[in-house]
């Protein structure tokens, strides 16, 4: 299933290394000169992810198709900008702190776009831009955080594996589960293997 829809993935999600600017953190933060990432890089970092049409994501079969393979039975819709989020500013700030999570993180944007921030092998910020028809999933136990760009909205499908826990563990928790797993399968073995769904 991670080999399919894959066409044209690279217009609705990039990826390059962060500088280390304190700037608003909802700017690009592109190093100089620019280093973007390959989205097969992000795959041996345990990152999946698809292009898929959010025009008519309620009738896609290939929407479909991925949440029967992956299991994905929980769906919710949430609009992230200041007109529709209650305590706007506080939340954004919660979803840039570096965190994890004993579950995957599945996101599918439906419109608008936003930035994902993870540490690759190394510990080095990797930026991943998702615009409108980008799904990405985030393995369990990978340290990752979120924030809007400067167009400040991103309305976004999550999705779970049975009843959704939204618990964010700020780092360091590296005595997790999740955590340690993620580092055995991915990190220690040089990032080669793709971390399956629970």
């Amino acid at each position: 299933m991670e080999n399919e829809f894959q066409d044209g993935k690279e217009e609705v999600i990039q990826a390059w290394y962060m500088d280390d600017s304190e700037e608003d953190q909802r700017l690009p933060h592109h190093r100089e000169p620019k280093e973007f990432i390959s989205l097969n890089k992000l795959s041996e970092l345990g990152v999946v992810s698809w292009r898929l049409n959010a025009d008519d994501w309620e009738k896609d079969e290939n929407l479909k198709k991925i949440r029967e393979a992956r299991g994905y039975s929980y769906v919710d819709i949430c609009d992230v900008c200041p007109e529709k989020l209650p305590n706007y500013e506080v939340k954004i700030k919660n979803f840039f702190e570096e965190h994890l999570h004993t579950d995957e993180e599945i996101r599918y944007c439906l419109e608008g776009s936003g930035y994902f921030d993870l540490r690759d092998e190394n510990e080095q910020w990797i930026r991943v831009a998702v615009k409108k028809g980008g799904m990405i999933v985030l393995p369990a136990g990978m340290y990752h955080r979120f924030t809007l760009d400067s167009d400040n909205y991103i309305k976004a499908m999550r999705l779970f594996v049975g009843e959704p826990v939204w618990t964010p563990y700020n780092r360091p928790h590296d005595h997790l589960p999740a955590r340690k797993e993620y580092v055995d399968r991915v990190i220690n073995r040089g990032g080669n293997q793709t971390v399956e769904a629970r």
